[in-house]
């Protein structure tokens, strides 16, 4: 099998590398399916290069690996090969009593080309949740792509395709219908022989039936979504790559909805660009947009520039990154925030609410 044909760059490999070049296809706890030069394999993780002092980072769906390949058995994960692009969840622990904080991520797809970031035209289409995808995505490195789905259920999708495209600048957006056929052909350009596709959305916008109609045939499961609120339900139960006929491999993966802003700087300015351009405006670099005079995001808000709804989407992921990033610190100060509240009802009742 070659390589090649899953995406693999000989360049990720160092000089002096031990092992061959494998791709990760699928997790199942401690278990890989792996893809190699020899074929299909499976391998495990070789316990002092990854739960030793090392501590090489654990590999996912997606990732290159370096193996010591075993033709009568499971082969041995030597090394995890850099990525260039991931998805990261948040796994935050902690009590807010005694913030104890321990910030943990883990990656739960890599090396992927584009992001499929999906929502359905129904009654389920939200546009605050597709703002939160669209960071997600230009945060993981990988270019975000757009895809409404179910074209066919609306007479007229033009207002959620302007309204989207009001929000997606630099990402191409596109109205489909698996059903239909409708739209599917002008998304043949980042469907390419080496290229891997991950998936981002919520349930019941219709990723498998979609996928089912790129492929040509049927790969994923479809379950019927539910009368009363559109929604279904996640049909994967671990996370895989799946290589299609025309050569696309497509990333699968349960748990995208948990996905947390991780380090979310680099996709917020992405995806807010169009907002932080009024930042370098602001008479004070350390502007918090919020009292201080000479402030362009004011005016701007003001004039209608920005629309206030842009403006209360930014700071809510904003804050959400922050919370991500420090959690204790966040606790921390929205604890001190209610004291100083209540610190205040309290004199304010002791002179007679004044």
């Amino acid at each position: 099998m070659n390589l090649l044909e899953y995406g693999f760059n000989p360049a990720m490999l160092a000089e002096n590398g031990d092992g061959i070049a494998a791709r990760i296809t699928a997790v199942h706890k401690e278990r890989y399916e792996l893809v190699c030069e020899y074929g299909e394999t499976f391998g495990r993780l070789k316990a002092s290069v990854y739960y030793g002092q090392g501590m090489e980072e654990f590999p996912t769906t997606g990732d290159f690996v370096l193996i010591k390949y075993n033709n009568s058995g499971d082969s041995i994960i030597l090394k995890t090969l850099p990525r260039k692009s991931k998805f990261e969840r948040n796994d935050l622990k902690g009590h807010a009593a005694d913030f104890v904080k321990t910030v943990l991520s883990q990656v739960i797809a890599a090396n992927f080309d584009y992001v499929f970031v999906m929502a359905s035209l129904n009654k389920d289409f939200n546009l605050k949740r597709l703002e939160r995808y669209l960071t997600l995505a230009w945060q993981s490195g990988a270019v975000p792509v757009i895809i409404l789905t179910k074209a066919d259920l609306v007479e007229d999708y033009t207002p959620q395709m302007r309204a989207v495209e009001r929000v997606a600048a630099g990402a191409g957006v596109y109205a489909v219908s698996a059903k239909t056929g409708f739209g599917l052909d002008a998304l043949k350009d980042y469907l390419k022989p080496r290229k891997t596709v991950v998936f981002l959305s919520s349930s019941g916008v219709g990723k498998s039936s979609l996928v089912n109609a790129l492929a040509g045939e049927e790969i994923m499961a479809v379950k019927e979504i539910r009368e009363d609120d559109s929604r279904g339900r996640h049909t994967t139960t671990h996370r895989q790559l799946i290589m299609m006929k025309n050569g696309v491999m497509v990333i699968d993966t349960p748990g995208m909805r948990e996905l947390g802003l991780w380090d979310a700087d680099a996709g917020l300015r992405e995806a807010f660009d169009d907002v932080e351009q009024f930042f370098a405006g602001c008479r004070f670099s350390d502007c918090k947009h919020q009292t201080e005079p000479g402030c362009a995001v004011k005016a701007a808000l003001k004039s209608g520039e920005l629309s206030q709804e842009r403006w209360n989407s930014y700071v809510s992921l904003r804050r959400e990154a922050k919370f991500a990033e420090d959690r204790g610190g966040y606790l921390r100060h929205k604890e001190q925030c209610t004291k100083d509240i209540a610190k205040f009802n309290k004199a304010r009742s002791k002179y007679g609410g004044y």
